[in-house]
């Protein structure tokens, strides 16, 4: 398998987390990649018309896109439990949503300051991404949706979320205002799938 690759993208994060909880990191090749969302890459964009990573190209050269997907097809290979069968799967499926939605706010939030022109910026635009985020780190807080110690799809996402903020958002100090938040992810987020560094072989 081949994998358009990123360091710092949490999508690709989100990968490489499930495919190391799969012990399928062997197999994978990382593809190097300038993935941006006004200068395209001609080369991911070959493989997947949106130009976004993460994208695979499986071993029979079927291109997969959207982290979503990829991660369903690793659990398959590699005939894991990322995605339960049984009563917590929506929760589950629920945990992954909403840490995409806090990693598209995100997102959205460092392309308004890095590639929009100054000019052209909008406060109200960065500050309602923002408060996604914050809404979403409080029904985390709270448990709705629930997190717990299972290594699920929902629960790498969140973490790769947050791993997400510290990296680029540090200012944010979630962890003060979310101590059982913090408390999970300082647990969960120990997890050689989750601490890792990964950088182009």
């Amino acid at each position: 398998m081949k994998l358009f690759f990123s360091p710092t993208s949490p999508y690709v994060r989100k990968c490489l987390a499930s495919a190391h909880e799969l012990g399928l990191m062997g197999r994978i090749e990382f593809l190097a990649c300038k993935a941006h969302p006004v200068d395209r890459d001609a080369a991911i964009v070959a493989a997947n018309p949106l130009g976004k990573v993460p994208t695979l190209i499986t071993d029979d050269g079927q291109a997969l896109y959207d982290s979503r997907v990829i991660c369903e097809y690793l659990d398959q290979v590699g005939g894991g439990a990322l995605f339960p069968r049984d009563a917590g799967r929506w929760n589950a499926l629920t945990l992954q949503s909403l840490g995409d939605g806090v990693l598209d706010a995100a997102l959205l939030v460092r392309y308004e300051d890095l590639v929009r022109p100054e000019a052209q910026r909008s406060a109200d635009w960065k500050r309602g991404q923002l408060d996604k985020i914050a809404t979403s780190l409080r029904a985390l807080e709270h448990g709705t949706p629930s997190i717990d110690e299972t290594v699920h799809i929902g629960n790498i996402t969140v973490g790769c979320a947050l791993w997400y903020l510290d990296l680029r958002f540090a200012d944010l100090g979630w962890r003060a205002t979310h101590p059982k938040l913090a408390r999970w992810w300082e647990h969960f987020g120990a997890r050689p799938s989750m601490s890792a560094s990964w950088a182009m072989p």
